[in-house]
């Protein structure tokens, strides 16, 4: 497997790269205590906290502000499309999903924890999936053009809030792969004009799609 350490050219390139981020009109300010107060309706699938204890449902701790307004307003109007979400925004407006985004963003995520797997590369040889997931996070894959995670997502997956790239560090691994096969698909197609985590996801293989998704599940701040 190659080294994690690559040259200065892919280091200018992993700006570039902003999975699951893109960036809102307008910079998200809301009112964490009257998200709180509003947030009922979102407890059944995310927990109250914004920690779902289900994989089916992502964990919406501790995101960041600024990329869960966004994503909010994606769904609201339609941009983003989430079978599960269809009218459960409908009596808000955007201050509520301003002061929603504040509410999660300021809640703690719950690591979902990374599970040992083994994968098989298209090459037919088999290696650990934590392995090939770090070096995919840290590192990315300069022969098909992929670009590290933590260029924008720091090295420990805490993203970057005041830029709207997420947390994805702790989040179920289950989910992460299913974001990454949408956007591979563009089935997902909210990440831009720039088709940034579209562009990236096409140059993963399933076999790294799945090993990125548990390294990242496991890491923590």
């Amino acid at each position: 497997m190659n080294s994690i350490v690559k040259t200065s050219a892919l280091a200018i390139g992993l700006a570039l790269a902003a999975p699951f981020a893109a960036t809102p009109a307008m910079a998200a300010e809301g009112d964490p205590n009257a998200g709180k107060a509003k947030a009922a309706q979102c407890a059944a699938c995310h927990g109250a906290d914004g920690n779902s204890i289900s994989p089916a449902f992502p964990k919406i701790a501790g995101l960041g502000e600024k990329y869960l307004f966004k994503q909010l307003m994606d769904v609201k109007t339609g941009e983003r499309e989430i079978p599960q979400m269809i009218g459960q925004l409908d009596n808000f407006n955007e201050q509520d999903l301003r002061d929603l985004a504040a509410y999660f963003a300021s809640q703690p995520l719950q690591v979902a924890g990374a599970q040992p797997l083994s994968v098989m590369l298209n090459s037919g040889e088999n290696v650990d999936g934590l392995m090939l997931g770090r070096e995919l996070f840290r590192a990315g894959n300069p022969a098909t053009g992929v670009p590290a995670c933590m260029g924008c997502h720091s090295p420990t997956g805490l993203g970057n809030a005041p830029a709207g790239y997420p947390r994805l560090g702790g989040q179920y691994a289950d989910y992460i792969e299913t974001q990454l096969k949408a956007f591979r698909a563009g089935t997902r197609a909210n990440d831009g004009e720039t088709r940034i985590m579209r562009s990236v996801a096409k140059q993963l293989s399933d076999a790294e799609i799945k090993a990125l998704s548990q390294y990242i599940a496991g890491l923590t701040d």
